[in-house]
């Protein structure tokens, strides 16, 4: 075994987007890390430990990385682990199904490091298309070890382990890319010059200088100068830029040659290697749901029947869950009158911070528990992928990353999962395009209240019927959100974030048989749980907190009634009245208690007030003077407004500056005032409140 100076083996898994390289590593190391069937899931370095057959080895999943020419965040995070993370071996994961190319990689990696491991993922995939690759003849080739496997279904992962044990105990003699001459004469004068401590491998670094892009920072950190100005390396590398010239290879087209003969040699490589049926005629699927005049209409249908489903089931078990949870706070009472205990401790512990838990958990849980299943169906079928082509063009037009369209879909689960996945995205001034427009998108936290005031005031009807209508004018406002955030984001790109759109490789996997067990898995236990976690985390405090303010007075009343009192003209302006607007300021620690704090305060009771149904629930506001318009407004104010505070404060984190995120808080805020404002002036008009 390689000397590991007393520390578990380092095993890196490489590998481009969509090969199952993050499926591999939660097969190895047993984590629960989130795998999706799209492009840049993966960006920061998750690590695990693989203790499997009397082997102890530290597994690092690296960001998906077509190439490590570091021309994306993906890449140079990918290729500064390879030179500077200490890693003993690596696994390079290819696509069984499209082998060559991934073998650009490999080849890639091979300059790296020769202790590799080259996996064919995806046999099955390949089997079920007539594809059969011999695994043993591109060892050969390549002379490393290559496994074929099947992650999904755990097939071949002995084999790979064997042949990680046997690189990390003898480097294999790998196959060395190979390049033009007069590129390769240029290397020979540029390696010549190196000094004899350079951290990385000297054939790597010369062919970085060459093309003038490389890891300088971190190799000046480890060596202490910088190398580009290392006595006889510039020389040596303008000299060899010159002779390179001499045979009209300069510039631009130096790194084209280098990536053309990496794809030449996967070209060969592949040759007796992979056998494949004839080419058949293309499946219209990415026609059909690609196109602009279908696709679109298409995307909204299914947005429409995920939102139905979603809200039919979610009335019937959050009956249910609220019922069971009510009915365990009646325990607690009864357990607290037996202790003696005071009415205020009962009162601030069970109908405040309970009650308030409560409420979050039997409203928040429901929707969630249908919504990300069928989210994650989606996305391991690989649709997902489909709807960020739809929505890149309109984001192009808005002169922002098209890759914002894969971070506004992780926004409707949770906006604070939505910032932190605009990493994704390369471009500073387009990264805060996307960071500050995300609240925009309804979370999970949001949605009940839409759908609550959907089905209260403009449905109308039970059964089938009205779920379909609630699920129709859900879809119409969830695209209203989605249409300001194309404005927005267009709005700042012509503003205080000017420039131009950059481009970027959207691509669309394989359509693949769903793993229903690993869906339900992973969206219960890595996004229902999760999301449902961190709120529950702030909903118990908050509760503490709102029974506070509705039991201590001041000067004969309390503090939710001054709160009220005070905000009332600036709601009423708005179409609303202070008791709204104070239920916002309230629930920012959790938007899913809105609408509990809005009867709390109705009702003057000193706790959040349970209802026995949505009818009930309609009669007690139409009492206190709410009409059509007034639901028109709250919801525009629900859907635009300020972020909830995880998400305040994972901007902060992200962007490192109190103007960013105060421009992520004023934003969306501004424009529901403006909405607001308007509406409830048009809806007087009419004489519609």
């Amino acid at each position: 075994m390689r000397e590991t100076e007393g520390r578990r083996p380092v095993i890196a898994l490489a590998g481009s987007p969509n090969v199952g390289k993050s499926t591999l590593f939660n097969r190895l190391t047993g984590m629960r890390q989130h795998t999706g069937n799209w492009i840049g899931k993966t960006v920061a370095v998750a690590r695990g430990r693989c203790t499997r057959g009397g082997r102890d080895w530290t597994v690092v999943d690296l960001p998906g990385a077509y190439s490590l020419q570091a021309k994306s965040a993906e890449e140079a995070v990918a290729r500064d682990f390879l030179c500077f993370g200490g890693a003993d071996g690596v696994v390079v994961v290819c696509d069984a199904t499209c082998l060559e190319r991934g073998l650009h990689l490999v080849l890639q990696v091979l300059e790296l490091q020769p202790r590799t491991v080259v996996c064919v993922n995806l046999m099955d995939e390949a089997r079920r298309k007539g594809i059969e690759v011999d695994v043993d003849a591109l060892s050969r080739k390549l002379g490393v070890p290559v496994v074929g496997t099947d992650a999904g279904h755990g097939k071949g992962l002995e084999a790979l382990l064997s042949a990680v044990e046997e690189v990390l105990a003898k480097a294999p003699e790998a196959m060395t890319p190979r390049y033009l001459p007069p590129i390769e004469e240029a290397l020979a004068q540029v390696r010549a010059a190196l000094p004899a401590e350079v951290p990385v491998p000297e054939r790597w670094l010369s062919v970085r200088l060459l093309e003038g892009e490389g890891p300088w920072k971190e190799l000046e950190e480890r060596l202490g100068r910088d190398i580009r100005r290392t006595d006889g390396v510039p020389e040596a590398v303008a000299a060899a830029r010159d002779r390179l010239a001499e045979a009209g290879i300069e510039g631009r087209l130096l790194s084209e040659r280098l990536v053309s003969c990496l794809v030449w040699q996967g070209e060969e490589l592949v040759r007796g290697v992979v056998e494949q049926p004839e080419t058949r005629p293309r499946s219209g699927g990415d026609r059909l749901l690609t196109s602009r005049a279908l696709g679109v209409p298409l995307m909204l249908l299914t947005l429409g029947v995920v939102l139905w489903l979603t809200l039919s089931g979610a009335n019937i078990l959050s009956g249910w869950l609220t019922a069971g949870l009510f009915w365990i706070e009646d325990r607690l009472t009864a357990a607290f009158a037996a202790l003696g205990a005071p009415d205020w401790l009962h009162g601030a512990l069970v109908l405040g911070a309970y009650r308030t838990l409560a409420w979050v958990v039997g409203v928040m849980l429901p929707p969630m528990a249908i919504f990300f299943p069928l989210f994650t169906l989606l996305e391991d079928l690989g649709y997902l992928p489909r709807v960020a082509f739809l929505l890149d063009h309109a984001f192009q037009k808005a002169r922002a990353c098209g890759k914002q369209s894969l971070t506004l879909c992780m926004g409707f689960g949770c906006n604070a999962a939505g910032v932190v996945g605009c990493r994704i995205i390369d471009s500073p001034r387009e990264r805060l395009i996307a960071l500050l427009t995300n609240s925009f998108i309804p979370c999970n936290g949001r949605l009940p209240t839409l759908i609550a005031l959907i089905t209260m005031f403009f449905v109308g009807a039970e059964g089938m019927g009205g779920s379909v209508r609630a699920a129709l004018l859900l879809t119409a406002v969830i695209l209203l959100a989605v249409l300001v955030t194309f404005g927005m984001s267009r709005l700042l790109s012509a503003t205080v974030l000017r420039g131009e759109p950059s481009a970027y490789t959207l691509e669309l996997p394989p359509y693949r048989r769903p793993r229903v067990g690993q869906i339900l898995i992973r969206s219960v236990l890595d996004r229902t749980l999760f999301v449902l976690g961190r709120a529950a985390a702030v909903a118990a405090p908050a509760g503490l907190i709102l029974w506070l303010c509705a039991n201590v007075e001041v000067e004969g009343q309390t503090i939710l009634f001054w709160i009220t009192h005070y905000l009332d003209p600036l709601g009423r302006f708005l179409g609303m009245d202070g008791v709204i607007l104070a239920a916002f300021l309230l629930a920012l620690p959790a938007n899913e208690i809105m609408l509990p704090i809005v009867l709390m305060a109705y009702v003057s009771g000193g706790s959040l007030t349970e209802v026995g149904s949505l009818s009930g629930f309609h009669a007690q506001l139409a009492a206190q003077g709410w009409t059509g318009l007034t639901a028109v407004c709250t919801m525009l104010f629900c859907l635009f407004h300020w972020p909830c505070s995880t998400t305040c404060l994972t901007m902060a984190k992200e962007t490192g500056s109190a103007k960013w995120t105060a421009l992520g808080v004023v934003l969306p805020t501004a424009v529901g005032v403006v909405l607001c404002a308007v509406v409830a002036a048009v809806g007087r008009a009419l004489g519609l409140g």
